[in-house]
């Protein structure tokens, strides 16, 4: 196909990545459960801009799964739908944009015997307004800070849970 963008030297098509990684003492199946299998209760939770959440599809989460939003990013609303178009249990779920121009990643790697986890998200914003590309840098700049944030809110998040089930040694 052709790149209108690189004819009309508009600027580059290439998507914005935003990547950051974070240990967690955990496993992977309480990891998984608490991002994957409960998505819709715990996303506002770590993205605490998602002022609304609802899952379309019936049943519970899985491949296929789609969902809307609607998001307060510093001072502007924006909402979209979703769907998830990949979910390994323990392994991995990856959320596409439905008619918006966005991908997310959650990736879960053991670390030490199932006591760490390693969980890597990624966000990908495909593509970017002409009018836009003057602020891509900037547009860059939040969203790896935003995938930043997300990674140490979902550990926050994931350990306060874990220290309130385990029974405190007197």
């Amino acid at each position: 196909m052709f790149n209108l963008g690189s004819m009309f030297n508009l600027g580059s098509s290439d998507p914005v990545i935003g990547k950051a990684h974070v240990l967690i003492d955990c496993n992977k199946e309480e990891l998984f459960q608490f991002i994957g299998d409960r998505l819709f209760e715990n996303y506002p939770k770590w993205s605490p801009e998602v002022k609304e959440l609802e899952k379309i599809s019936p049943g519970s989460v899985k491949q296929g799964t789609e969902g809307r939003q609607v998001r307060i990013d510093h001072g502007r609303r924006s909402e979209s739908k979703f769907i998830i178009c990949a979910y390994e249990p323990g392994v991995r779920m990856v959320l596409i944009g439905n008619g918006d121009p966005f991908r997310c990643m959650y990736e879960l790697q053991e670390i030490n015997a199932g006591k760490t986890i390693k969980l890597t998200f990624t966000f990908e914003l495909l593509e970017i307004l002409t009018m836009m590309r003057p602020f891509e840098a900037l547009i860059h700049s939040a969203i790896k800070e935003g995938a930043e944030k997300t990674v140490q809110n979902i550990k926050r998040l994931v350990e306060q849970e874990q220290a309130t089930k385990t029974p405190s040694v007197v």
